[in-house]
C-alpha cells in the first residue's frame, strides 16, 4: 500500500516528474533549457547517480539592470548529480568566471527538524536556516494557478489534500527537503546586489516546483522508474526543440559511466525552472497505487552567501491505505 512507503522513496518520482514538466513548461522559442547530457554515472563514495548537463537560457527572464550589464544571448550551466536521496548542482555562467552556486540537497522523513543534517563543520559564514511552506508562502503573481494552490487542492487518486493552515504539525507522514545554497559572485560593485537576486530566485524556484510536484500527484503516483525516465527523454527532447535547439535526440544510457567519465562536484538532482501532462504525452495507465509522503524545504537569506534551505515543501499524505 502506499502508507506503507516513505515518503522520500516515493517523492523520487515525483521529483524527476516534477523537474521534466516544469522546465518544459517554462521553455519558449530561445528561452529555457535545454538538456546536454543525461547518463548514470558512477561514484566511488555516492554509489550509483545520474548525472545531468543542461543549459538554461533566461536572458528575458533578467531585471533590467542586470539585461543592462549582460550579452543579449547567455547561458547557465547547470550540472547535477543524482545520489537520491542526496543530491549535488552546480550553475556556473557562460561570460562569468567569478559566478557559481553550488547546491547540496537531503531528503528525511521529517518536518525538517533535523538542524545537522548536513554536518557540524564550521564555515566561512554563519549559516541561515530559513523555512519554505508550499501551501502558504506567496509566490509571484504570474505563477499563480488556482489549480496548483495546495490550500484547496485535493488529489482523487491518493485523498490527499488540502492542506489546512498548521497542516506541517499535524500531518503524518510528512518529510522534508533540505537545501543548502552558496552564491559567489566575486565582482565588485555588484556582488551583494546579484547574490541577492539569486538567492531571492533560488527561493521562488523551490517553492514553485515543490508545489507543483504536490499538485501533480495524480499524474506521477502510478508511475515506476522506467516509465518516469521515458518521460523524461521524451519531454527533454520536445523542450530542445521548443527553445530551438536541435541536438541529436537525447537518450538516457543504459550503461553506467565510470567515475572519471566525468568530473565530479565539490562534495546532487536538479533543481527545476517553472497542468496537465503536455499534449505529446500520455500519463502512465491506471496501475495500483503507491502511497507518499510529505515534504518540507529550507530556504537561504538574501543577505548572506551561505544559506541553508529547508524547504519545508511538506507532502501531508495522510490517506488511508490502499490495495496493491
Amino acid at each position: 500500500s502506499l502508507s506503507a512507503l516513505s515518503l522520500v522513496v516515493q517523492y523520487c518520482i515525483g521529483q524527476l516528474y516534477m523537474i521534466s514538466k516544469h522546465s518544459h513548461e517554462q521553455s519558449e522559442r530561445g528561452e529555457g533549457v535545454e538538456v546536454v547530457q543525461n547518463e548514470p554515472y558512477e561514484d566511488p563514495e555516492h554509489g550509483s547517480g545520474q548525472f545531468t548537463e543542461k543549459r538554461i537560457y533566461l536572458n528575458n527572464k533578467l531585471p533590467s539592470w542586470a539585461r543592462a550589464v549582460v550579452p543579449k544571448i547567455f547561458y547557465v550551466t547547470e550540472k547535477a548529480w543524482n545520489y537520491y536521496p542526496y543530491t549535488i548542482t552546480e550553475y556556473t555562467c557562460s561570460f562569468l568566471p567569478k559566478f557559481s552556486i553550488h547546491i547540496e540537497s537531503k531528503y528525511e522523513d521529517n518536518k525538517g527538524n533535523n538542524d545537522n543534517i548536513f554536518g557540524s563543520e564550521p564555515r566561512e559564514e554563519e549559516t541561515e536556516v530559513c523555512f519554505v511552506d508550499i501551501a502558504y508562502d506567496e509566490i509571484p503573481e504570474r505563477h499563480y494557478k488556482e489549480s496548483e494552490d495546495l490550500r484547496q487542492f485535493k488529489s482523487k487518486k491518493t485523498d490527499r489534500g488540502s492542506l489546512q493552515e498548521g497542516w506541517i504539525d499535524t500531518q503524518d507522514p510528512i518529510m522534508c527537503s533540505y537545501k543548502l545554497v552558496t552564491v559567489r559572485f566575486e565582482v565588485w560593485g555588484l556582488q551583494t546586489r546579484v547574490e541577492q537576486f539569486v538567492h531571492k530566485v533560488i527561493r521562488d524556484v523551490l517553492l514553485l516546483g515543490h508545489r507543483q510536484a504536490f499538485a501533480w500527484v495524480d499524474e506521477w503516483i502510478d508511475m515506476t522508474m522506467e516509465e518516469v525516465r521515458e518521460y523524461e527523454r521524451a519531454t527533454q527532447e520536445a523542450t530542445n526543440l521548443k527553445i530551438g535547439t536541435f541536438p541529436p535526440a537525447i537518450s538516457i544510457s543504459e550503461t553506467p559511466l565510470a567515475s572519471t567519465a566525468r568530473s565530479g562536484p565539490n562534495s546532487a538532482p536538479s533543481t527545476p525552472l517553472s497542468t496537465e501532462a503536455p499534449d505529446f504525452l500520455s500519463v502512465p495507465k491506471e496501475r495500483p497505487r503507491k502511497k507518499s509522503a510529505p515534504e518540507t524545504l529550507t530556504l537561504p537569506d538574501p543577505g548572506r552567501r551561505d544559506s541553508l534551505f529547508k524547504l519545508p515543501s511538506f507532502f501531508s499524505w495522510n490517506s488511508s491505505p490502499q490495495p496493491e
